[in-house]
């Protein structure tokens, strides 16, 4: 197993999966896991999760709203139970795709008078 940092360009998953959804969504894979395992082994059945990602660029932007959908199949005694559930985060996109929940340089957003800044001519 690769136990190595991601590159600086790349995406971190297993941070990200902490803000998706404000962490509900890492709440609900955990919950899923135990839930499939524990009743594969008290019915001797096959179990299944499944996650789902899919992207959308958000207007113009550099955000990509990340709909997450998380689907499990746990085995009973004489059938299964399915649950399935999907929502979205808006997430940005920085150099080499690496995905974050707010950005990583925020420009300035206003010049030594007070007014909008425009471009690469923001006071800093």
């Amino acid at each position: 197993m690769n136990s190595a940092k991601p590159s600086p360009n790349r995406t971190d998953f297993s941070a990200l999966l902490g803000d998706l959804n404000a962490g509900t969504f890492e709440q609900q894979v955990n919950a899923a896991i135990s839930d499939v395992a524990a009743n594969v082994v008290t019915h001797g059945k096959k179990g299944e999760l499944t996650i789902k990602l899919t992207f959308k660029q958000i207007g113009d932007s550099n955000q990509v709203a990340m709909t997450h959908a998380l689907k499990f199949l746990v085995p009973t005694t004489r059938g299964r139970i399915v649950e399935e559930t999907a929502s979205d985060t808006p997430l940005h996109v920085s150099k080499g795709g690496k995905l974050t929940l707010y950005p990583e340089q925020q420009g300035e957003m206003f010049n030594r008078d007070g007014a909008p800044a425009t471009g690469s001519t923001a006071a800093h």
